[in-house]
């Protein structure tokens, strides 16, 4: 899959009188991106950006050629995101239903439509879940299907904002086995240092700045450090 670089370019997000972001350049190319710091440190702001649920203040954002100010539906078609609880994210009462949702407003017929919810289910190893009411699932296949929901739509780039906060060990493990299995782009936002171990690139923010740009390891040692300082 060919994934288009995403251009962050002095960036700043500005709510009522307070810099979140302050003049972040960014250019990201990897396949595993992880965006670690503490809360508050700006990191679910510049997830945002790069679907258009965020616009900058100053600057710009630009997925390939298209710029999220002026671009946003076809960025959204390319770049998913997947919400730290999924229960807000699941607006259809059986599972099957709300995969499909989103694939109606793209103008698929109801046999497409079948087709890849199936397809998306059996690649997530959760057909079992299709007929299920949606507000009986765990918390584990609740996260699985909000993930089926974006991945049905077919994006070249998927945001997960702290997507293993609710989970147990046991799912946990299983949503960071699927996650190293996604041909998509997946840029992770996390406190969970583990599962961004094998990543290629992790970015560590601190106070509206990028204090870290480096592979896992390195960020995750100046992240510990800078906790501990």
């Amino acid at each position: 899959m060919e994934l288009p670089p995403i251009r962050i370019e002095n960036v700043t997000v500005r709510y009522e009188d307070r810099d979140v972001l302050t003049d972040v350049s960014l250019t990201l190319n990897e396949q595993r991106i992880g965006i670690i710091g503490a809360n508050g440190a700006g990191k679910s702001t510049l997830s945002r950006l790069l679907n258009g649920l965020v616009l900058p203040t100053q600057g710009s954002v630009h997925i390939g050629e298209l710029n999220t100010k002026q671009h946003s539906k076809p960025i959204r078609r390319q770049v998913g995101f997947v919400f730290q609880n999924p229960a807000n994210q699941i607006i259809m009462p059986i599972v099957s239903e709300d995969i499909a949702f989103g694939l109606k407003n793209l103008g698929m017929s109801k046999n497409e439509r079948q087709q890849r919810v199936a397809e998306t289910l059996s690649e997530l190893n959760i057909s079992h879940l299709a007929d299920r009411e949606s507000h009986t699932l765990s918390g584990g296949e609740q996260q699985m299907v909000a993930l089926a929901s974006v991945l049905a739509m077919r994006p070249r780039t998927i945001v997960f904002d702290e997507p293993t906060t609710m989970l147990d060990l046991r799912n946990r493990l299983g949503f960071q086995r699927e996650v190293s299995r996604l041909s998509q782009r997946a840029i992770v936002i996390t406190h969970d240092l583990e599962i961004l171990e094998d990543f290629e690139r992790v970015l560590v923010v601190t106070d509206g700045h990028i204090a870290f740009d480096g592979p896992a390891d390195a960020a995750i040692d100046h992240y510990r450090a800078w906790s501990h300082a």
